[in-house]
């Protein structure tokens, strides 16, 4: 699976789920934005076994994104959740932090875990270079290229001006000719960089104008089994979580059950359709306060909004609000997509031919 493919359906209401497995790692980046540690807390490992267990031929995601903290810190739970996602249709893919790559080749263990799924992303920006030399990375994942397992980078920078991530790109594309595309993001002020990182500029709309949100179609398993319906950091980790988001437990619920209440709340269809900022110009008394993701985690704060978004979202023409936002959005394409939730400079580079995978 190819990382192209894998962002073209991403405003795509539940054809994926992010499946945190852990909130440890063995890195100290500075900018991460879970706040990782070796101390920090993870699901209880039986239950997402039970919740990807629960997937059917069909009613099952498209795609399940394996993340944390560091994934691949278990290894053998990794090849297991890839072996039932495969099971029942669906494909899988990982985003790794590159602690095992320092000074040799990959381990079997973790080898064998990351040819388990359909798709290996490895991040890399300055912060992770002061804890695994590029040269390491660089040897690692070509290692998983040649093994036949597709690849990607996941990059993160200051913002299309950086330095940092020109250089980056450009060895990226000369070591691999172009065969591994990359994903840039900038570095957002949450986790360890709040005290110092920029707010970005991205998902900041001009006043009340329609602005869909992609980010809340695939539901996220969070470090403490909750499900929500966001990908956003502060609201992963928010608790008590904004009720509009709250999709449901994995300790109580099943895929089957999550899939049915994101997909028809019609609170989440219009944040999904038009953005909150629009439903704050449209039914509140006040603006959309703090910023597009931050008004949305307020909305359950307006109960006048809320009565307007189920009041518009309800029925047949908000599902179809929210079919039609997600067609159009998968429309215009993963490189455009890019230009919007990550740093537009680089967006084309998702769209690098890569290697073929499962």
């Amino acid at each position: 699976m190819e990382l192209a493919e894998f962002i073209g359906l991403r405003p795509v209401p539940c054809a994926g789920l992010l499946l945190t497995l852990t909130r440890r790692c063995p890195l100290s980046c500075a900018h991460c934005s879970t706040s990782s540690t070796m101390t920090g807390e993870e699901p209880n490992a039986g239950q997402l076994l039970e919740f990807v267990d629960s997937f059917t031929a069909e009613e099952r995601p498209e795609v399940v994104m394996l993340t944390g903290g560091e994934p691949l810190l278990l290894p053998a739970l990794v090849q297991q959740l890839a072996t039932r996602i495969r099971a029942a249709g669906a494909r899988s893919a990982l985003l790794s932090g590159m602690f095992f790559a320092k000074g040799g080749p990959v381990p079997p263990r973790i080898m064998a875990a990351i040819s388990s799924v359909d798709h290996f992303s490895a991040s890399l920006d300055a912060f992770h270079e002061r804890e695994v030399e590029r040269a390491d990375v660089f040897r690692a994942v070509r290692q998983v290229l040649d093994s036949g397992t597709a690849v990607s980078f996941h990059l993160a920078g200051t913002g299309p001006d950086d330095p940092y991530l020109a250089d980056l790109t450009a060895a990226i594309r000369r070591e691999f000719a172009d065969r591994v595309p990359m994903l840039v993001n900038e570095v957002r002020p949450v986790g360890r960089a709040a005290a110092w990182a920029a707010a970005a500029s991205t998902h900041r709309p001009d006043g009340g104008g329609v602005l869909p949100c992609a980010m809340a179609a695939w539901p996220v398993v969070a470090f403490d089994g909750a499900v929500l319906a966001c990908c956003n950091q502060q609201t992963v980790d928010r608790r008590p979580a904004p009720a509009h988001l709250l999709l449901g437990h994995i300790a109580e619920d099943d895929w089957g059950t999550v899939r049915r209440r994101s997909l028809s709340s019609p609170v989440l269809r219009m944040v999904r359709a038009v953005g909150p900022a629009h439903l704050y110009d449209r039914y509140a008394a006040v603006p959309c306060a703090g910023g597009y993701c931050a008004g949305c985690r307020s909305l359950s704060e307006h109960p006048e909004v809320i009565a307007g978004a189920v009041g518009q979202g309800s029925g047949p023409v908000g599902e179809l609000l929210d079919r039609e936002a997600a067609r159009r959005q998968s429309a215009v394409g993963p490189v455009q997509l890019m230009q919007r939730h990550g740093v537009a400079r680089y967006a084309d580079l998702v769209a690098l031919s890569g290697a073929g995978g499962h």
